[in-house]
């Protein structure tokens, strides 16, 4: 699941201290890819006992508490300034609150099998807007085939040539929509926080801080207390919470010090595909045989908006 990324500075994630042994990375990223598919797993089973801010809520609590852990493990201090604070609390709304949201929201009404693959269209979203927003990330013809493939993509998983037929609007749209935040995010944080002197776990820290605050205030405001406390689905929001949002986080920046932004981002073509045989051998979702098809599409797609043009930084 595209997650809480933040592109504040230029140094190795979590780099501190000697070396020591570790896992091998293809190992890391397969958890990594299984942590993820497996959250809208976590999402659906959530909301079955719970609202859906109270499952972000309780998603923000539980990520928030693992790299709070990690920071006072490696004596990492919150960063410092109003300005800063300021841009996280925009950074946190985009990439935190208001996805988690939505995902939670949708998920009421659209299987995780669906959740899961409109989450995958965030790369798509990510090349349209920064061909507007970044000046310097210049379109190719392989880019914009990309494009083009992974929206044909989507088409086809929705079914448009039956006219959606059995298709939920307000839930697939609002998945698409937490899916266009994701990037819509990216962009503010790498104008905005990108070279600043604080570590990525310090800055990611703060930010689901503050995504927890603004869950905190809006929660109360249209859900009632529960009146008790379904088991399977708190357990599920603490999974979602502890390991989708917290451990991810950790793993995400370990792979990205060791083989790079470039390899560790391919975990996002890997999500649909979990997420899709988890809800049908979890959950017991149907799947018509243009979810899986479009899903390749848009994969395809997704991965050819990627590609740089030899010689240029990613």
């Amino acid at each position: 699941m595209s997650t809480v990324t933040t592109a504040a500075t230029s140094e190795p994630a979590l780099a501190a201290g000697p070396s020591r042994p570790r896992l091998d990375w293809r190992l890391r990223f397969g958890a990594l890819s299984l942590i993820w598919g497996f959250s809208f797993l976590f999402i659906k089973v959530g909301t079955e006992g719970y609202a859906p801010f109270q499952v972000t809520l309780g998603r923000l609590v539980f990520g928030t508490a693992v790299l709070a852990a990690a920071m006072a493990v490696k004596r990492q201090r919150l960063p410092r300034g109003a300005r800063i604070w300021g841009h996280l609390a925009v950074a946190a709304f985009l990439l935190n609150a208001l996805p988690f949201s939505l995902f939670a929201y949708a998920e009421l009404t659209i299987p995780s099998t669906l959740a899961g693959i409109c989450n995958a269209t965030s790369p798509l979203w990510g090349m349209v807007l920064s061909l507007v927003a970044l000046s310097e990330d210049r379109p190719t013809r392989v880019r914009f085939a990309g494009l083009g493939l992974g929206f044909v993509g989507v088409l086809t998983v929705l079914g448009a040539w039956e006219g959606f037929h059995g298709l939920d609007v307000t839930g697939t749209v609002m998945a698409l929509l937490a899916s266009l935040s994701y990037p819509i995010g990216w962009i503010y944080v790498r104008r905005t926080l990108a070279g600043r002197g604080d570590s990525h776990l310090a800055m990611t820290g703060a930010q689901l801080l503050v995504a927890t605050v603004q869950l905190a205030v809006v929660t109360p405001l249209f859900t009632s207390f529960p009146a008790h406390f379904a088991l399977a689905p708190l357990l599920a929001i603490a999974a979602l919470g502890a390991l989708g949002t917290g451990l991810a986080v950790l793993v995400q920046y370990g792979l990205v010090a060791e083989v790079g932004p470039t390899t560790a981002q391919m975990v996002t073509y890997f999500i649909p595909v979990i997420a899709a045989a988890a809800g049908v051998a979890v959950l017991g979702e149907s799947l018509r045989w243009s979810t899986p098809v479009g899903a390749v599409i848009v994969i395809a797609g997704a991965a050819l908006t990627q590609m740089r043009p030899k010689g240029s930084s990613s």
